[in-house]
């Protein structure tokens, strides 16, 4: 029975729509584009899954990352002339649900005596798996403030290994425990596990419980009734109700109190949670995704999380690696922002000259990738349309050594002299980063707090 398919969006040169024969399906609504461009303009409408046909593997794959970079988009089945296993594995990879590769006979031509009913029984198959409900395609197309695969740019081992861990964790139910430094992009592979499995359909809920008071976050969390407390002048849902069937984004899990975490690992033991001031809980179905920028482990060492939730949490651990330990990936990074932010005011046209590129290659990046978007921007920010970006845009940080040798190249100074200026720019520097604190100053620089005290009085820093 295909009583579960109503509608397609067919997205390619319609090659192999032409030859299957879609008039043998005469209940079947089929909307036919030619680009993913077209399939944004497109009025919403609910599909039961979006086909994209065509005969470069590589370029179905763009307009698949594209089509489902929201996380509600419709499934989507990936049509490819000619492909073989790799290509396949690539494209499931890269987010199909479904591949198909069309018969052809020795001219090229697609013959495609079955192709329609292979596809109509896989689309049925996606269709009886979300239980009927049609997705909404053209009104989640718009592009996502944080950019598209702003999480997969780059070709660094360390972020395949990253990419393959989240599909494994995306086709489970386990709840994940998505742990790196600020600015690696946590969220975003949050987004991309919920998007890839099987509540992609449902909603992606975030909150940052960093951003609330303790009381404030319980209500936030588990919702309340009306007169709990002062203020509580109507019943709200909590942000897991909100969730509901689909996936809650817990993001600094690790500053919560205990109070609190005995209360998130009731609600993942029972799969029930009590809004304030209610009399009995109510039954979810959510999918949890916690993220920190702590070790949780050292933080349950020391006494401060629970350990019983740490276990709960980590039952499938992603560690994003920091970007200086992803420098593969800078320069990519650096190229994806530049497109993205330079086409706002006619800059895309904008490079990194080699120096530039040397230049944040060696930074360290403790701000990680939200840092390189923030250098990125400054730079565009200062450059004309088109011009080299080169070390001169850049900001003091990234410059680093850089800047002191150019303050210290004085007219007939000494080597000495030179190698003071630099000596003194770099003290005064790391005292700055150190709100002026000598001890870590100088444990940071890796002298004595005795010798930095003198180096301090030889060179005059105050």
């Amino acid at each position: 029975s295909l009583r579960s398919i109503r509608s397609l969006l067919w997205i390619g040169a319609g090659e192999a729509l032409a030859r299957c024969g879609v008039d043998e399906a005469p209940t079947l609504d089929v909307t036919w584009v030619r680009d993913v461009d077209e399939a944004y303009a497109l009025p919403p409408m609910p599909v039961d899954a979006a086909v994209l046909e065509g005969r470069d593997a590589d370029t179905l794959i763009r307009a698949m990352r594209r089509l489902g970079q929201r996380p509600q988009c419709a499934p989507i089945v990936a049509c490819l002339f000619g492909g073989d296993a790799d290509c396949i594995r690539r494209l499931v990879a890269a987010g199909a649900r479904e591949v198909i590769v069309p018969a052809a006979d020795d001219a090229g031509d697609v013959t495609a005596p079955r192709l329609l009913d292979e596809l109509l029984e896989r689309v049925d198959q996606l269709a009886r798996d979300a239980g009927g409900d049609p997705a909404w395609v053209a009104d989640r197309l718009e592009e996502d403030v944080l950019g598209p695969d702003a999480d997969t740019i780059g070709a660094s081992r360390a972020l395949r290994n990253v990419l393959a861990l989240v599909e494994r964790a995306a086709g489970s139910i386990a709840t994940v425990l998505v742990q790196g430094e600020t600015g690696t992009g946590k969220e975003l592979i949050a987004q991309r596990i919920h998007a890839r499995g099987p509540r992609s359909r449902h909603p992606f809920v975030a909150v940052n419980c960093a951003a609330f008071p303790e009381s404030l976050l319980e209500s936030e969390l588990f919702g309340h009734r009306k007169g709990s407390f002062t203020g509580a002048d109507r019943d709200k849902a909590g942000h897991f109700e909100l969730a509901h069937r689909g996936s809650l984004f817990l993001d600094e899990i690790g500053e919560t109190s205990p109070a609190l975490q005995a209360k998130l690992l009731r609600v993942l033991q029972e799969r029930e949670v009590l809004p304030v001031g209610a009399a009995r809980p109510h039954p979810i179905d959510v999918r949890v995704i916690a993220a920190t920028n702590r070790s949780l482990q050292a933080e349950v060492e020391a006494g401060r999380f629970r350990e019983d939730l740490y276990y709960r949490l980590a039952v499938f651990p992603v560690a994003i690696p920091p970007l200086r330990e992803r420098t593969d990936d800078i320069l990519p990074l650096a190229e994806h922002f530049i497109a993205r932010h330079g086409g706002n005011d006619g800059k895309a046209a904008c490079r990194l000259s080699p120096a530039a590129q040397r230049l944040l290659l060696t930074h360290r990046w403790p701000g990680n990738v939200r840092e390189l978007e923030n250098e990125i921007q400054r730079a565009l920010t200062l450059a004309e349309p088109g011009e080299l970006i080169s070390p001169r845009l850049l900001s003091p940080r990234v410059l680093g050594i850089m800047e002191a040798i150019d303050h210290a190249a004085g007219q007939g100074e000494t080597l000495r002299a030179a190698l003071e200026r630099v000596e003194a720019w770099l003290i005064r520097r790391a005292l700055e980063m150190n709100g002026g604190k000598k001890a870590v100053t100088a444990r940071r620089l890796g002298v004595t707090r005795e010798g930095l005290y003198k180096k301090m009085r030889r060179l005059g820093i105050e």
